[in-house]
């Protein structure tokens, strides 16, 4: 048995589009999502999660689940537009009181909420009005939404995420167009990426100024990163997987704990990289109480000089290919989850290794890390031996780095139950609970009832 801290964070996240459905409720505006999901050919299957897993009817029975496993924290986002429903003016006072509601079930149980403020879902009227996060005045607006939720939830929320994964709104959302809002451009992720980043900032700086004295709470951003192994010893493998770490991580983490963006940025992209102000190098610096991180899967990383264009694509999560002269692959020996990404849990103890030396030893929380996997129910039951053994594996990895001095404080599986997986519709499974989506009905898995084993015994077998 190998015991984790006693106040190790155990946890389970969601995302609000992925599952509450009542997309147009009580009040709530259209997501970028709402629309992009309507658009042929955007999502598999012409799905969408209007529906999805009807959380905003299934509070209570949801939040059981959580309580049947002895979860200590669940993590989940506020949807923009059921808080204001153009994405700024007047506030829905039921965008208020479902969120409210929700927050009380959880402390009944005594279940921490963690609350992400942004994943993914821009109110529409924010893109068709003002373009969107290419518009510098979308911070401005952000953190008034931030501040609405500060004031009406802070008493009892204690954990604030401002953002989630800014990379994928990036680059998925403005590079390859996989993702809404479904634009596709070489130079668009990185302006877009530089107004997250502001976004960011100011809205910290309204909980630090405004509330983290009277409310206590913590605030942070959570990025996404795959750990990039150099595929041989050579010195340019080495300088390729290092600077595909900083392209990825670096690029929203480097301005947060160093000031600016990485210099391999600056110097590979030039004036294509926008500038922050002093005023906002001030406000980043120190802009996060803990390290977000969200981690999935690991690739080995070459350098690539043959001067051929790679399209733009999300193939291994590389970001613009082209722009970084890094060559991904795989070792086909590798397991992989239904996604194609594969499982290799010592991948993510060096990417926290890395987290922990170049960025001083933060504090750092596991956000999200899970796998997609093809369940079958079968009399009730979904039995999942490789889910187990993912989770095993890789709460092995995390304690391992714990060992190593990391600073690791908590972890969230992605995800509570299988849910709307973005451009992929309803055809992956990550959730340790299985939905029937015919029924509405949730079924453990194998993986759940392993999860409550580890909580309860706070250790790893």
């Amino acid at each position: 048995m190998r015991s984790f801290p006693t106040d190790f964070v155990w946890g389970a996240a969601t995302a609000s589009y992925q599952i509450e459905g009542a997309w147009n409720e009580d009040g709530k505006g259209p997501s970028i999502w709402d629309a992009f999901t309507k658009i042929p050919g955007k999502i598999a299957e012409g799905q969408h999660a209007d529906v999805g897993c009807d959380h905003y009817h299934r509070i209570e029975e949801d939040v059981a689940l959580m309580a049947r496993m002895g979860l200590k924290a669940y993590r989940f986002s506020i949807a923009w537009s059921r808080i204001y429903p153009t994405g700024r003016g007047e506030v829905n006072p039921a965008g208020i009181a479902f969120y409210s509601r929700l927050i009380d079930e959880l402390l009944k149980h005594d279940i921490t909420p963690w609350v992400t403020l942004y994943h993914w879902d821009l109110p529409l009227a924010l893109q068709l009005e003002l373009d969107g996060w290419l518009n510098p005045e979308l911070p401005e607006h952000f953190a008034e939404y931030a501040r609405t939720c500060f004031a009406a939830f802070g008493d009892r929320v204690k954990h604030w995420i401002t953002l989630n994964e800014p990379w994928v709104v990036s680059i998925l959302g403005f590079g390859n167009g996989m993702m809404a809002p479904g634009r596709i451009s070489q130079d668009e992720p990185y302006l877009v990426g530089h107004q997250l980043l502001r976004a960011h900032a100011k809205a910290v700086a309204i909980y630090r100024q405004e509330f983290q004295t009277s409310q206590a709470g913590q605030i942070g951003i959570t990025n996404n990163c795959d750990w990039r192994e150099p595929k041989t010893d050579s010195p340019e493998d080495q300088a390729a997987a290092q600077r595909a770490l900083e392209f990825f991580l670096g690029w929203f983490a480097d301005p947060v704990y160093r000031g600016d963006y990485p210099a391999v940025m600056r110097e590979w992209l030039g004036d294509r990289l926008p500038q922050f102000t002093e005023e906002e190098r001030k406000l980043l610096v120190g802009s996060s109480d803990f390290f977000g991180l969200n981690h999935y899967t690991t690739m080995y990383a070459a350098d690539k000089r043959a001067g051929e264009i790679v399209k733009l694509s999300p193939t291994g999560n590389g970001g613009i290919s082209e722009d970084q002269d890094v060559e991904l692959t795989a070792d086909p020996a590798w397991q992989t989850s239904s996604m194609g990404w594969a499982m290799v849990p010592w991948g993510c103890r060096r990417l926290l290794q890395w987290i922990d030396e170049r960025y001083d030893h933060p504090p750092v929380v596991i956000t999200e890390n899970g796998c997609a996997l093809d369940d079958e129910l079968v009399d009730g039951q979904v039995h999942d031996e490789m889910r187990v053994e993912f989770l095993n594996s890789y709460l092995g990895a995390c304690h391992d780095a714990i060992e190593s001095g990391v600073d690791l404080r908590g972890y969230f599986v992605w995800s509570l139950m299988d849910n709307f997986e973005w451009a992929l519709g309803f055809t992956k499974r990550f959730g340790i609970h299985y939905v029937d989506y015919e029924t509405g009905e949730r079924y453990p898995k194998d993986s759940a009832i392993a999860l409550v084993k580890i909580v309860a015994q706070n250790g790893l077998e």
